[in-house]
């Protein structure tokens, strides 16, 4: 990929009740890379049913051409999604099809968080893992599904049962750390999280000192999947062993 002289261009794709995402991203930005926000209008922003799941979802997919549309003004190279809910829906295929809707819209790559997600895993070799995310149990039926079908073994998962995609960002470094150590157990290989309104690298690194084993914030494997395709191959230090080691 030929980069613009003025700098690396990441569009970082976010639904619009995100707070978590860019506060992440912004943190962890080597070489001149930028990241450039497009913002996914959401009308509908409850979450505390699997009805209002679905009506947020269909708002996310109504509303993300235009969110497209509006971010590739400043001539990206390269598409970042920073929702993951959407792309773990339908499992495999289904985070296929939403990368292929993306590479249509906008002729760009584009990481998703369930690719990454799943490739991080890949890297550390897990086979059984444990899986933390701020969803309603029909979100996080989706997310089994979708770690089952590429042969991962789910120990146990905890969904935070957030009420409203803006809630999300709300939830308390303890109250992910407590969630981290339920679906831990000694014969798990590591630990992962959904979810990118959670903002998780912090607490995800503290724990992977203390646990001895992988533990991967969604926003950090993101970042780690999105730098690694495009042949960036900083080792940045200090939000977890995934973007120190691979």
């Amino acid at each position: 990929m030929t980069f613009s002289p003025k700098g690396r261009r990441f569009a970082l794709v976010v639904p619009s009740t995100n707070t978590s995402v860019e506060r992440e991203f912004h943190r962890i930005r080597p070489q001149d890379c930028s990241w450039h926000t497009g913002r996914i209008m959401i009308d509908a922003p409850a979450l505390d049913s699997a009805e209002a799941f679905g009506l947020f979802r269909e708002g996310l997919n109504a509303a993300l051409p235009s969110a497209l549309e509006i971010v590739m003004t400043c001539e990206p190279e390269y598409v970042v999604m920073g929702m993951s809910a959407e792309t773990f829906w339908g499992g495999v295929a289904g985070n296929a099809a939403f990368e292929d809707n993306v590479r249509a819209l906008t002729g760009l790559g584009v990481t998703t968080g369930a690719t990454a997600a799943a490739e991080a895993l890949t890297a550390f070799g897990a086979k059984k893992i444990g899986i933390v995310t701020p969803y309603q149990p029909v979100g996080d039926e989706q997310v089994v599904a979708y770690f089952t079908e590429l042969g991962f073994e789910v120990h146990a998962i905890h969904g935070l049962c957030s009420a409203s995609a803006t809630s999300i960002a709300d939830e308390t470094p303890e109250t992910l750390r407590a969630a981290f150590l339920e679906v831990d157990g000694p014969d798990v290989d590591a630990l992962i999280q959904a979810g990118t309104n959670l903002e998780a690298i912090a607490v995800a690194a503290e724990l992977e000192r203390e646990l001895g084993k992988p533990v991967v914030a969604i926003n950090a494997a993101t970042i780690w999947h999105a730098l690694r395709t495009n042949g960036i191959d900083d080792k940045i230090s200090g939000f977890g062993s995934l973007l120190e080691r691979f």
